[in-house]
């Protein structure tokens, strides 16, 4: 069959990655704004790039430099973005997938009305979108809450941040929706777990000692916002609308042992968990007897089950980058993924970071999911960091990235003839960016190359990849002619 007519080909990319302007138009400090490149870490411990402390925040905050806070510069799409639009334009993109800073439009998240400045600046970011036929995909909140909500409530972990979010979203529906029909809630909702700060806003030393069940309590609230604004999302803009966004950690056993496929099925029902409860509207009964064991069921006001029903998506949205295997031998070597462990797979090949590539398994996943959850569904984050070099004449050659999204469109195409409903596609990233886990921009993902490195040194000039003219065909085509 191949895919639909209308089918959504393009991109996605952050506000805290690529936006930069940390200190103008009056936007406030967000968790982003304090996350450092650490270039004496190895790129592949993520845990160790990711961790924060009041200290560090607090350093952080008296520090105006952008040397070594990456996410404050990003590519200064924050100024660009006419330029960056109009080379995914001529891509042919029909979506693209940006998220709203939080702190641009309210500076420390309890503001009662928005920054005009940070309005403004959306609208005509949109207005420039539909004037080239792009559709937005806005995601409400990509890692970027405000700094100052995480110091003073311990992010989500405090249930008076439910309603300073429900306020930005009713400001994002009233103020962009006549641009915008297609939203998410919240980026990656499973990844609290593994970097609570980044996610949630939780500062470690502000947990009394139990970090795990402030991430399950701030977990719950994030249910609760979510299914909030997706009622309201539909109520204020006629024709919208919601999904929400898991990371898609697909796991296989390392062997058949029993024990190797028991541990393999406990991180496959914990990744469909989050999926689950935004989709169905209710938390599943394993999970449910497991937090109540381990003591991490979180506090429920009266009502929450009910708006969890009430509010449930219009579709599900994920990430795929890599598999994993898992196994109870503690000896097995286990390789990085999408800030995960997991057990090295010897049949696949590895990324430069050690990200381990399989195409397969993202078939896998489209019919795994749509199977289990019968709603459309939309991959909103793929692709591969890689390390890029500029020939003399300018001319950049990625035959590696190109033969990625040419295994994984195969994949795809199969899993649409099976019978999965896909709405669209966008790669992670469309154009060179700040990586989320390890700050660092020389993980290059994107079809046009930014001239900068680590530390921000650079004309910061767009280059075309050999990628970018073969995804431009891809799209031209709907798919079909891959080579």
């Amino acid at each position: 069959m191949g895919f639909q007519q209308g089918f959504l080909w393009g991109g996605a990319v952050a506000a805290n990655q690529l936006e930069g302007a940390w200190n103008e138009g009056g936007k406030g400090l967000s968790v982003a704004d304090v996350a450092t490149y650490k270039p004496n870490v190895d790129v592949k411990e993520y845990k160790k790039h990711v961790e924060v402390s009041l200290e560090k925040i607090k350093e952080a905050m008296v520090d105006k430099d952008t040397t070594y806070y990456p996410k404050r510069r990003g590519i200064d799409f924050y100024h660009k973005y006419k330029e960056d639009l109009a080379l995914f334009a001529e891509m042919g993109f029909k979506v693209l997938r940006v998220s709203i800073a939080w702190s641009r439009l309210y500076p420390t998240g309890e503001e009662l009305t928005p920054n005009q400045e940070g309005v403004k600046y959306y609208k005509e970011m949109f207005k420039e979108m539909k004037r080239l036929g792009i559709e937005p995909l806005v995601t409400l909140s990509h890692y970027e809450m405000p700094l100052e909500l995480a110091l003073k409530y311990n992010g989500w972990n405090d249930r008076r941040v439910i309603d300073m979010f429900v306020r930005f979203s009713k400001t994002c529906f009233e103020e962009f929706g006549e641009y915008a029909k297609l939203w998410l809630t919240f980026n990656e909702v499973d990844s609290v777990i593994r970097h609570p700060f980044t996610t949630a806003g939780i500062i470690p030393e502000l947990c009394d000692g139990d970090e795990i069940k402030c991430c399950y309590q701030a977990l719950h609230h994030q249910f609760v916002a979510a299914a909030i604004v997706t009622k309201m999302c539909h109520e204020i803009i006629p024709g919208s609308k919601m999904g929400c966004m898991l990371t898609k950690l697909m796991t296989y056993p390392r062997t058949c042992a029993p024990e190797d496929v028991l541990a393999t099925q406990d991180k496959n029902l914990d990744n469909n968990f989050y999926a689950d409860v935004m989709v169905f509207g209710e938390y599943p009964r394993l999970k449910t007897v497991q937090l109540k064991n381990a003591g991490y069921y979180p506090k429920m006001e009266e009502g929450d089950l009910q708006i969890l029903k009430e509010g449930t998506v219009d579709f599900l949205s994920f990430s795929y980058y890599m598999t994993m295997t898992e196994s109870v031998d503690p000896n097995a070597e286990r390789t990085p993924g999408n800030t995960v462990l997991g057990v090295k797979n010897p049949y696949l090949e590895s990324s430069d970071w050690g990200w381990q590539i399989d195409p397969i398994g993202l078939r896998i996943s489209l019919i795994e999911l749509y199977d289990r959850y019968r709603i459309p569904l939309f991959i909103v984050e793929n692709g591969i960091g890689a390390k890029d070099v500029v020939e003399e004449d300018g001319s950049i050659h990625d035959p590696y990235r190109i033969d990625y999204f040419k295994a994984h469109f195969k994949e795809m195409k199969k899993a649409v003839d099976a019978g999965v409903e896909l709405m669209g596609y966008t790669s992670w990233a469309p154009i060179d960016l700040i990586s989320a886990s390890t700050s660092q921009i020389t993980k290059r993902y994107g079809f046009i190359y930014v001239d900068q490195d680590d530390l921000g040194n650079g004309s910061q000039e767009r280059k075309r990849k050999d990628s970018f003219y073969w995804y431009k065909k891809v799209i031209e085509t709907n798919g079909e002619d891959l080579d």
